[in-house]
Formats: structure tokens, C-alpha cells, sequence
């Protein structure tokens, strides 16, 4: 397959890697790509090697304490936006008041809450230390597990996470996904051939987690929050102990946050309209629409139907339901 020089083929391909990494990817399962010239099958998931890089030192490094926060979600998910009401709600004392002056104003949420697989936890210097991950659960690091951090995961519609899939790839290229049909990339997403896919045994994995271990982990659905923003705010408050008094909620701090961390007004500022993150992307890539439901505008049918399929395939026997 010929591809153009892409910035996102940079990003993810275009990297020296360890030789514990390179000696991995020779013994691995591998399948093509439209943005790095392979993922990699590791401990049943599929990553470019970049990532795959960084899923390794994590495992080796990440030293998780209990008072560590990890947000968590397939990519595409609400990740920004989860990462943007837990760095504001944990924060809410330092920051809201006078709100000119909150981090989230002149920071993409990204810069504020790092991905421990981005090599950049040892710059983290808040507390609670607040991180994410898309790792799946059977392969974050062990202290993560070990510990008593709380998890919190964020879940999506597989139409709309592919959806906004798709269009990040596309605004990431200098012109076009050259090669790639959303037709290909539809069938695999299906077969669990994407980054940090199968798409299905991420969410179901830490859906079982949190129904065996509701102390430890919180799973939250994207489009419940986008209906009910104000109960789940509260709610995630409250599992990480941090909950809201009622003369916050009557003093408006708890709209506050649910305003400042909107995706409709984090759009609009300066520093995810015209922003890069330190790895070069370009903030405004991590904002689309965030609808419920958006994905009619760009599957057909045909595609919808795809994924569909192997959504009732996928969790056949398994007692849970996506939302819509």
C-alpha cells in the first residue's frame, strides 16, 4: 500500500525504538495499517509500535500510589472531555475562583492529564496525581492493579467512537488517508484490527472490573454524562471521594465546572483552536462534535449495520449494553 508523508504516519511510525521493543515486534502477530505501516498484536490488542513502545516502559516504570487517579477509555471516547471535568473537579479549590485564571483556560486537557503510554508521568506534579491511559485492563501496569488508585472508564457508542476515529485520522493527515476507504477501516475496526482495538473486549474487560470491584472502578457511558452531566459529575466526585457540598451545588460551583469543561467552550478557546500538543498534534484534532448518534452522517447503512453485527456478537451472554 503507497502512502503520502503524513503527520500522523510521524507521529506514530516514524520513531527509534528500544531493542527489547524491536526484538517483541519480530515475534508478534502483525496486520496492515493506514497510518503506521503496522499494528501489532500484544496481550490481544493491536498497536502501532510507537505505542507499543510505550505500553512496555509503562509496564516497567509506572509506579502507581494509592491516591493516583486513572482515567480511562478507548480512544476517541471522551477522554478530552473526562480528562477536563476530573482535572476541574479535583481542583476546584485551587482553581475555579476567580475562573480567569483556571489552567483549562490556557491548557488542553491533554497537557494537564498526561497518557502514562506517553512517556510523560514523571512530569506529573499535581495532587491527587490525576493520569490516562487507553491501555486495556489485562495490560496496565501491575502497581495500577496492586494499589488502591481509583479508575475511572469512559465508554461510547462503537458507531460514534469510530466515527470520531475516522475524522481524527482525517484532519491529522496533510490531505487525505491515501489508500485508506472507511469501508476498510470499518471491517478493521470489526475484526478488532485498530489502535489499542478490539474495540469490544476494552469495554467489556473493565465493564466486568467494575461490576466486581465497584471500590476500584467507576464506568461511566459518554452519551448518560452527555444527558445527565450535572449526576455524573457528582457521581465521579463522589467515587473519588471528593464529593460535592451542598452549599457548592447551591453556589453554582458544580455548573461551573460543567460549563468551563463543555465541549462546546473548550472548543472555542484560543489554545484548542490554534494549540500543539509537545508531540506536534494539533489541539484542535481532539475536537469535533461530540454528538449522540453523529455517526449517521458518515456510516451508511451498509457500514452501520457492519458494526452492529459484531456488537451483538461481541457481547452476546455478556449482560451488557452499549448506550443507543
Amino acid at each position: 500500500m503507497t502512502k503520502s508523508k503524513t503527520t500522523l504516519s510521524k507521529l506514530l511510525a516514524e520513531a527509534k525504538f528500544s531493542q527489547e521493543c524491536e526484538e517483541l515486534m519480530s515475534s508478534l502477530p502483525k496486520d496492515r495499517s493506514f497510518f503506521a505501516e503496522y499494528l501489532y498484536q500484544y496481550q490481544g490488542f493491536w498497536y502501532p509500535p510507537n505505542i507499543l513502545e510505550g505500553v512496555l516502559y509503562s509496564q516497567k516504570h509506572f509506579q502507581a500510589k494509592d491516591s493516583d487517579i486513572i482515567l480511562v477509555s478507548s480512544p476517541k471516547s471522551g477522554t478530552t472531555w473526562l480528562k477536563a471535568l476530573v482535572f476541574a473537579l479535583i481542583h476546584r479549590h485551587e482553581f475555579l475562583t476567580p475562573l480567569e485564571s483556571h489552567p483549562l483556560l490556557d491548557n488542553n486537557p491533554h497537557s494537564l492529564v498526561p497518557f502514562i503510554e506517553g512517556f510523560q508521568f514523571h512530569t506529573q506534579d499535581t495532587s491527587p496525581k490525576i493520569f490516562s491511559t487507553h491501555i486495556p485492563l489485562r495490560s496496565l501496569p501491575a502497581s495500577i492493579k496492586d494499589s488502591s488508585c481509583k479508575v475511572v472508564y469512559c465508554c461510547r457508542n462503537p458507531k460514534d467512537a469510530f466515527v470520531s476515529i475516522w475524522h481524527f485520522l482525517k484532519s491529522l493527515m496533510l490531505k487525505e488517508m491515501v489508500g485508506c476507504t472507511i469501508e476498510e477501516m470499518v471491517s478493521g475496526f470489526c475484526r478488532g484490527s485498530s489502535v489499542y482495538g478490539p474495540f469490544w473486549d476494552h469495554a467489556l474487560e473493565y465493564w466486568k472490573e467494575s461490576q466486581e470491584n465497584p471500590d476500584k472502578v467507576l464506568f461511566v457511558m459518554y452519551e448518560e454524562m452527555r444527558e445527565q452531566p450535572r449526576d455524573w459529575v457528582m457521581r465521579i466526585a463522589e467515587f473519588l471521594g471528593c464529593s460535592f457540598t451542598e452549599e457548592e451545588i447551591e453556589n453554582g460551583v458544580l455548573d461551573s465546572i460543567i460549563k468551563l469543561c463543555s465541549l462546546e467552550n473548550l472548543s472555542k478557546l484560543e489554545v484548542n483552536e490554534k494549540g500543539k500538543l509537545v508531540n506536534g498534534m494539533e489541539t484542535k484534532a481532539f475536537f469535533r462534535k461530540g454528538e449522540i448518534g453523529g455517526w449517521s452522517d458518515t456510516l451508511t447503512p451498509l457500514l452501520a449495520e457492519e458494526i452492529d453485527k459484531t456488537t451483538e456478537q461481541k457481547l452476546f451472554g455478556s449482560g451488557f449494553r452499549f448506550f443507543c
